[in-house]
């Protein structure tokens, strides 16, 4: 109908193929016209089941029924929507569809104007790589983008011995994976490999990450389904996951080889959680000191944790300001959060100490500093917090650098680290756009080779600085300041 080659969607009822919802809607408006008819007369039980329309997308190969607006991961009971898969994918691997596929690249070639940048006076291709939205993977897409454009962090796992492909049939094709198939012989990290090779090359506009949502499925039962979900959650469990794959080997190779192959890994300072250090905690892995004190006879108590990002609360008297240019009291910084992070704090009766002095439990104060900063600080802003019957959003516009964030003011020992080690310039920023937690959208910005890009799941953009500092942060990364004359550089 729209001409349009992104996002073709076949109907499995009568093999008509439109585009989907989110290119122009015809998919979706073929299925609200296959119901005209029967809406004039009473539907009898089979009638009703006949209705459940379903169609397949040609590019991740994955079902949808528009009744129940919903993904579909079961098959009938003669394994048909199998069939249409492995039909559709010795189409993609015929000559025939070779053949298309090169007209094709002719007229993205001819419209490539649209995908060309003025950098310095040259002409330059925008080689970036969107990711495709699989129902709702808005929360993954953006944290993937985020992590893609650290450059240490992205570099070790692309740089990762990767697994042999299949034998036989299927070698060289891509498969579609099912919760059914039991294959419990899954990496994470090679997934996630391959997903940040695939960025930034250039090949194509937008990447499809079913294998790796496949494995999140798998290992992460929090995130089955396709239900909108917290992408600092989901950051969270991936790092954590990583990092526990990691230290267990990787495609035969042990952990502690590959780690011993960048040397700024394996230095003295790197942090441990749980068990030995790998990249993950290498790069974002912090130290806290929790210093609490007995309120009646004194008694100080100090424990040190570990962490991979900070987890800032909006003061609460910012929460009214909702722009940059309002104008209705003072503006919220990110300084304000990681003052109030780290001010001392009297606990409530809630939190009463336990004060091994006093035999009991006891009002005190708590007080947090940093023993030791992350080459990657994440800094995650809480703006979703639970009433008593639902979880609401705080939508504070709250004012962050993009370079020169210093945190020499929050360390224990200040006077221990070095002009340039406390400073940080902005690497991404994930946004949250929406009113709760279970709704909205997520988008990403990062820099790249010093220009700012806009991740919108399968559309990326090229934007500028004064938008970014305009966008209401949700998690920021953060990364150390190289100093100029040292050799332990990101």
């Amino acid at each position: 109908m729209c001409r349009s080659n992104k996002s073709p969607w076949v109907c499995l009822t009568c093999s008509s193929v439109h585009c989907g919802r989110y290119v122009n809607g015809h998919a979706k408006k073929h299925y609200e016209d296959a119901q005209i008819p029967m809406t004039n007369h009473k539907k009898t039980e089979k009638q009703e089941k006949v209705q459940h329309t379903v169609c397949m997308d040609c590019s991740s190969y994955s079902t949808y029924c528009y009744r129940c607006d919903d993904f579909v991961v079961n098959d009938t009971k003669l394994g048909l929507v199998q069939k249409v898969r492995e039909h559709l994918q010795n189409l993609e691997n015929s000559a025939f569809t070779s053949d298309r596929h090169r007209k094709r690249k002719l007229l993205e070639n001819s419209s490539m104007n649209s995908k060309l940048l003025k950098v310095n006076g040259s002409t330059t291709a925008l080689c970036a790589t969107g990711l495709r939205n699989l129902g709702n993977t808005c929360f993954m897409n953006a944290i993937l983008q985020s992590l893609s454009n650290i450059q240490q962090f992205c570099c070790y796992f692309k740089e990762l011995p990767a697994v042999e492909l299949r034998n036989g049939k299927t070698a060289g094709r891509r498969t579609y994976h099912t919760r059914s198939q039991g294959d419990n012989n899954v990496s994470l990290v090679e997934e996630f490999r391959k997903t940040l090779c695939a960025l930034w090359q250039g090949s194509q506009t937008a990447f499809s990450p079913e294998s790796l949502f496949y494995v999140v499925w798998k290992i992460m039962p929090n995130f089955r389904g396709y239900q909108q979900q917290d992408a600092h959650e989901f950051m969270r469990y991936l790092l954590d996951h990583l990092h526990l794959e990691l230290q267990g080997g990787f495609n035969g190779v042990s952990r502690s080889v590959i780690l011993q192959e960048n040397s700024s890994l394996t230095a003295s300072s790197k942090c441990c959680i749980n068990g030995a250090s790998t990249v993950v905690t290498a790069i974002f892995g912090g130290i806290l000191q929790n210093e609490v004190n007995c309120l009646i006879c004194g008694t100080e108590s100090r424990k040190f944790d570990p962490f991979l990002d900070l987890s800032l609360d909006i003061p609460s008297q910012f929460r009214n300001k909702r722009t940059k240019n309002q104008e209705n009291g003072p503006m919220c910084t990110l300084r304000d959060c990681l003052r109030s992070f780290t001010d001392l704090e009297e606990l409530d009766e809630t939190e009463l100490y336990m004060c091994h002095k006093c035999k009991k439990k006891q009002k005190s104060t708590k007080k947090f500093w940093i023993q030791k900063l992350p080459k990657v600080l994440c800094l995650h802003l809480k703006r979703f917090h639970w009433t008593a019957y639902l979880r609401n959003k705080v939508d504070t516009y709250v004012e962050f650098p993009l370079r020169g964030l210093d945190m020499k003011c929050y360390l224990l020992e200040p006077e221990n680290s070095g002009p340039e080690s406390c400073l940080y310039d902005l690497a991404a920023v994930v946004v949250h756009h929406g009113s709760g937690v279970g709704s909205g959208h997520y988008t990403a910005y990062a820099a790249h080779e010093g220009r700012w890009f806009h991740f919108n799941d399968s559309t990326v953009t090229l934007t500028d600085e004064e938008t970014v500092v305009k966008a209401k942060a949700y998690i920021l990364f953060y990364v150390e300041r190289q100093a100029k004359s040292g050799s332990d550089k990101l």
